[in-house]
Protein backbone atom coordinates (compact mmCIF):
# COMPACT_ATOMS: atom_id res chain seq x y z
CA UNK A 1 0.00 0.00 0.00
CA UNK A 2 1.45 3.65 -1.10
CA UNK A 3 2.38 5.89 1.01
CA UNK A 4 -0.01 9.48 0.74
CA UNK A 5 0.46 12.88 2.36
CA UNK A 6 -2.60 14.68 2.47
CA UNK A 7 -1.55 18.78 3.70
CA UNK A 8 -4.35 21.53 4.72
CA UNK A 9 -2.67 24.88 4.12
CA UNK A 10 -4.30 28.12 5.97
CA UNK A 11 -5.66 31.22 5.25
CA UNK A 12 -3.15 33.16 6.73
CA UNK A 13 -0.27 31.76 4.53
CA UNK A 14 -2.22 32.05 1.70
CA UNK A 15 -2.73 35.89 2.38
CA UNK A 16 0.98 36.00 2.99
CA UNK A 17 2.82 35.21 -1.24
CA UNK A 18 6.56 34.93 0.24
CA UNK A 19 4.75 32.66 3.35
CA UNK A 20 2.84 30.59 0.15
CA UNK A 21 6.05 30.52 -2.48
CA UNK A 22 8.02 28.84 0.59
CA UNK A 23 5.32 26.57 1.80
CA UNK A 24 5.09 25.30 -2.01
CA UNK A 25 8.38 24.86 -2.77
CA UNK A 26 8.59 22.61 0.61
CA UNK A 27 5.64 20.73 -1.06
CA UNK A 28 6.89 20.11 -4.07
CA UNK A 29 10.26 18.79 -2.25
CA UNK A 30 7.95 16.07 -0.52
CA UNK A 31 8.60 12.37 -2.45
CA UNK A 32 6.20 10.27 -3.19
CA UNK A 33 1.91 10.87 -3.68
CA UNK A 34 0.79 13.81 -2.12
CA UNK A 35 -2.58 15.97 -1.68
CA UNK A 36 -2.83 19.74 -0.91
CA UNK A 37 -6.35 21.38 0.49
CA UNK A 38 -6.34 24.57 0.63
CA UNK A 39 -8.11 27.47 2.55
CA UNK A 40 -9.44 31.04 1.04
CA UNK A 41 -7.73 33.50 3.43
CA UNK A 42 -8.92 37.17 3.15
CA UNK A 43 -8.72 37.52 -0.31
CA UNK A 44 -12.54 36.39 -0.86
CA UNK A 45 -13.33 39.31 1.76
CA UNK A 46 -11.39 41.49 -0.48
CA UNK A 47 -13.13 41.12 -3.65
CA UNK A 48 -16.43 40.85 -1.73
CA UNK A 49 -15.62 44.65 -0.59
CA UNK A 50 -14.96 45.84 -4.20
CA UNK A 51 -17.80 44.09 -4.89
CA UNK A 52 -20.66 45.71 -2.49
CA UNK A 53 -21.03 42.44 -0.82
CA UNK A 54 -21.82 42.59 2.86
CA UNK A 55 -19.14 39.92 4.82
CA UNK A 56 -20.75 38.35 8.05
CA UNK A 57 -18.71 36.14 10.05
CA UNK A 58 -19.96 34.34 13.20
CA UNK A 59 -17.49 33.04 15.71
CA UNK A 60 -14.96 32.88 12.97
CA UNK A 61 -17.31 31.29 10.65
CA UNK A 62 -18.28 32.90 6.97
CA UNK A 63 -22.18 32.83 6.53
CA UNK A 64 -23.08 32.50 2.90
CA UNK A 65 -25.54 33.51 1.05
CA UNK A 66 -25.96 33.31 -2.84
CA UNK A 67 -23.94 36.67 -3.68
CA UNK A 68 -21.17 35.47 -1.41
CA UNK A 69 -21.44 31.87 -2.62
CA UNK A 70 -20.74 33.33 -5.88
CA UNK A 71 -17.62 35.15 -4.91
CA UNK A 72 -15.69 32.04 -2.76
CA UNK A 73 -16.50 30.41 -6.01
CA UNK A 74 -14.44 32.94 -7.81
CA UNK A 75 -11.71 33.34 -5.37
CA UNK A 76 -11.37 29.65 -3.92
CA UNK A 77 -11.83 27.60 -7.14
CA UNK A 78 -10.79 30.05 -9.16
CA UNK A 79 -8.27 32.77 -8.36
CA UNK A 80 -6.44 31.17 -5.69
CA UNK A 81 -6.75 27.34 -6.84
CA UNK A 82 -5.30 28.26 -9.86
CA UNK A 83 -2.80 30.29 -8.93
CA UNK A 84 -1.23 27.73 -6.39
CA UNK A 85 -1.50 25.06 -9.40
CA UNK A 86 0.52 27.35 -11.54
CA UNK A 87 3.14 27.95 -9.75
CA UNK A 88 3.44 24.32 -8.77
CA UNK A 89 3.99 23.56 -11.99
CA UNK A 90 6.58 26.26 -12.37
CA UNK A 91 8.26 23.76 -9.74
CA UNK A 92 7.63 21.06 -11.55
CA UNK A 93 4.60 19.49 -9.77
CA UNK A 94 1.70 17.98 -12.24
CA UNK A 95 -1.18 19.97 -10.36
CA UNK A 96 -4.22 19.25 -10.91
CA UNK A 97 -6.95 21.98 -9.85
CA UNK A 98 -10.17 20.63 -8.39
CA UNK A 99 -12.85 21.51 -5.96
CA UNK A 100 -15.35 18.88 -4.56
CA UNK A 101 -17.50 19.00 -8.21
CA UNK A 102 -15.10 17.88 -10.30
CA UNK A 103 -15.37 14.65 -11.05
CA UNK A 104 -17.92 14.13 -8.33
CA UNK A 105 -14.73 13.92 -5.57
CA UNK A 106 -16.55 15.66 -2.57
CA UNK A 107 -20.44 15.69 -1.86
CA UNK A 108 -21.96 17.21 0.60
CA UNK A 109 -25.41 18.74 1.71
CA UNK A 110 -26.38 22.12 3.09
CA UNK A 111 -25.86 22.52 6.46
CA UNK A 112 -29.42 22.54 8.42
CA UNK A 113 -30.25 25.60 10.53
CA UNK A 114 -30.14 25.28 14.00
CA UNK A 115 -28.83 28.28 16.05
CA UNK A 116 -27.38 29.70 13.43
CA UNK A 117 -28.27 30.06 9.45
CA UNK A 118 -24.84 29.32 7.49
CA UNK A 119 -26.60 29.79 4.14
CA UNK A 120 -24.69 27.63 1.50
CA UNK A 121 -22.02 26.20 3.70
CA UNK A 122 -21.91 22.46 3.10
CA UNK A 123 -21.53 19.04 5.60
CA UNK A 124 -19.77 16.44 3.97
CA UNK A 125 -21.38 13.44 2.80
CA UNK A 126 -19.18 11.37 0.69
CA UNK A 127 -16.00 11.20 -0.80
CA UNK A 128 -14.84 9.43 -3.89
CA UNK A 129 -11.59 8.02 -2.85
CA UNK A 130 -11.35 5.76 -5.98
CA UNK A 131 -11.54 8.84 -9.00
CA UNK A 132 -9.35 10.90 -6.58
CA UNK A 133 -6.66 7.55 -6.57
CA UNK A 134 -7.53 7.72 -10.16
CA UNK A 135 -5.58 11.21 -10.52
CA UNK A 136 -2.57 10.23 -8.39
CA UNK A 137 -2.43 7.09 -9.99
CA UNK A 138 -1.76 9.21 -13.44
CA UNK A 139 0.92 11.24 -11.38
CA UNK A 140 -0.72 14.06 -10.44
CA UNK A 141 -1.03 15.73 -7.94
CA UNK A 142 -4.52 17.26 -6.55
CA UNK A 143 -5.51 20.53 -5.43
CA UNK A 144 -8.49 21.18 -3.66
CA UNK A 145 -10.58 23.92 -3.03
CA UNK A 146 -13.02 24.04 -0.34
CA UNK A 147 -16.05 24.34 -2.43
CA UNK A 148 -18.95 21.02 -2.69
CA UNK A 149 -21.61 20.38 -4.67
CA UNK A 150 -25.10 18.89 -4.02
CA UNK A 151 -26.83 15.50 -5.24
CA UNK A 152 -29.48 18.41 -6.89
CA UNK A 153 -26.36 20.14 -8.48
CA UNK A 154 -25.44 22.98 -6.21
CA UNK A 155 -22.35 24.01 -5.13
CA UNK A 156 -22.06 24.99 -1.43
CA UNK A 157 -18.91 26.61 1.00
CA UNK A 158 -16.91 23.81 2.93
CA UNK A 159 -14.51 24.16 5.57
CA UNK A 160 -11.24 23.34 4.30
CA UNK A 161 -10.04 21.71 7.95
CA UNK A 162 -12.92 19.42 7.22
CA UNK A 163 -12.88 18.93 4.29
CA UNK A 164 -8.99 17.32 4.41
CA UNK A 165 -9.87 15.32 7.21
CA UNK A 166 -12.76 13.38 5.01
CA UNK A 167 -10.80 13.22 2.23
CA UNK A 168 -7.88 11.49 4.51
CA UNK A 169 -10.21 9.18 5.65
CA UNK A 170 -11.93 7.77 3.04
CA UNK A 171 -7.93 7.74 1.10
CA UNK A 172 -7.43 5.55 3.68
CA UNK A 173 -8.92 2.87 1.17
CA UNK A 174 -5.94 2.56 -0.85
CA UNK A 175 -3.16 4.24 0.69
CA UNK A 176 -1.30 4.85 4.15
CA UNK A 177 -2.75 7.80 5.05
CA UNK A 178 -0.59 11.06 6.72
CA UNK A 179 -2.45 13.86 7.38
CA UNK A 180 -0.62 17.10 7.92
CA UNK A 181 -2.33 20.73 9.11
CA UNK A 182 0.22 23.93 8.26
CA UNK A 183 -0.55 26.84 9.29
CA UNK A 184 1.38 30.06 10.67
CA UNK A 185 2.41 28.72 13.77
CA UNK A 186 4.86 25.79 14.75
CA UNK A 187 2.45 23.14 16.73
CA UNK A 188 -0.19 23.40 18.83
CA UNK A 189 0.71 25.33 21.67
CA UNK A 190 1.11 25.28 25.76
CA UNK A 191 0.64 29.12 25.85
CA UNK A 192 -0.19 30.57 22.46
CA UNK A 193 1.58 33.66 22.82
CA UNK A 194 5.06 31.76 22.83
CA UNK A 195 5.51 30.09 19.47
CA UNK A 196 8.31 28.07 21.06
CA UNK A 197 5.83 26.10 23.60
CA UNK A 198 5.06 23.52 21.09
CA UNK A 199 3.58 20.73 22.57
CA UNK A 200 5.40 18.05 20.52
CA UNK A 201 2.70 14.76 21.34
CA UNK A 202 -0.90 15.06 22.04
CA UNK A 203 -2.97 12.56 22.93
CA UNK A 204 -7.01 12.85 23.61
CA UNK A 205 -6.97 13.16 27.39
CA UNK A 206 -3.88 15.67 27.03
CA UNK A 207 -6.31 17.49 24.69
CA UNK A 208 -9.36 17.29 27.29
CA UNK A 209 -6.70 18.60 29.73
CA UNK A 210 -5.54 21.46 27.56
CA UNK A 211 -9.68 22.57 26.87
CA UNK A 212 -10.23 22.49 29.99
CA UNK A 213 -7.56 24.59 30.80
CA UNK A 214 -8.03 26.94 28.41
CA UNK A 215 -4.77 27.08 26.69
CA UNK A 216 -6.55 25.26 23.58
CA UNK A 217 -9.35 27.46 22.72
CA UNK A 218 -11.38 29.04 19.88
CA UNK A 219 -10.31 27.98 15.80
CA UNK A 220 -7.51 25.67 17.50
CA UNK A 221 -10.76 22.96 18.66
CA UNK A 222 -12.40 22.32 15.55
CA UNK A 223 -8.89 21.80 14.03
CA UNK A 224 -8.46 19.30 16.71
CA UNK A 225 -11.56 17.82 16.53
CA UNK A 226 -11.11 17.06 12.90
CA UNK A 227 -8.08 15.77 13.40
CA UNK A 228 -8.66 13.30 16.22
CA UNK A 229 -11.55 12.34 13.77
CA UNK A 230 -9.35 11.13 11.56
CA UNK A 231 -7.21 9.48 13.55
CA UNK A 232 -10.04 7.09 15.10
CA UNK A 233 -11.05 6.54 11.26
CA UNK A 234 -7.91 5.15 9.59
CA UNK A 235 -5.67 7.58 9.63
CA UNK A 236 -1.73 6.68 10.06
CA UNK A 237 -0.75 10.14 11.63
CA UNK A 238 -1.70 13.95 12.10
CA UNK A 239 0.75 16.86 11.81
CA UNK A 240 0.23 19.98 12.85
CA UNK A 241 3.00 22.55 12.15
CA UNK A 242 4.03 25.66 10.74
CA UNK A 243 4.05 25.77 7.12
CA UNK A 244 7.83 26.87 6.88
CA UNK A 245 8.55 23.41 8.55
CA UNK A 246 6.29 21.03 6.52
CA UNK A 247 9.24 19.04 5.14
CA UNK A 248 11.34 18.55 8.14
CA UNK A 249 7.34 17.33 10.09
CA UNK A 250 6.87 15.20 7.48
CA UNK A 251 10.28 13.12 7.76
CA UNK A 252 11.21 14.15 10.62
CA UNK A 253 8.39 15.01 13.44
CA UNK A 254 8.54 18.71 13.26
CA UNK A 255 5.46 20.37 14.76
CA UNK A 256 2.73 18.56 16.85
CA UNK A 257 2.20 14.80 16.54
CA UNK A 258 -1.50 13.43 17.21
CA UNK A 259 -1.85 10.20 18.73
CA UNK A 260 -4.76 8.05 19.90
Amino acid sequence: MDNLTVIKIGGNVIDNPEALNRFLKAFASLVGPKLLVHGGGKIATQVAEKLGIETKMVDGRRITDQPMLDVVTMVYGGLVNKQIVAKLQALDVDAIGLTGADGGTVLARKRPVKDIDYGMVGDIEEVDSGQIQFFLRQSLTPVFAPITYTRGGDLLNTNADTMASAIAVDMVRHNNVTLVYCFEKKGVLKDPADDNSVINELYPSLYADHKAAGTINKGMIPKLDNAFKALGNGVAKVIICHADEVAEAVKQGAGTTLKK
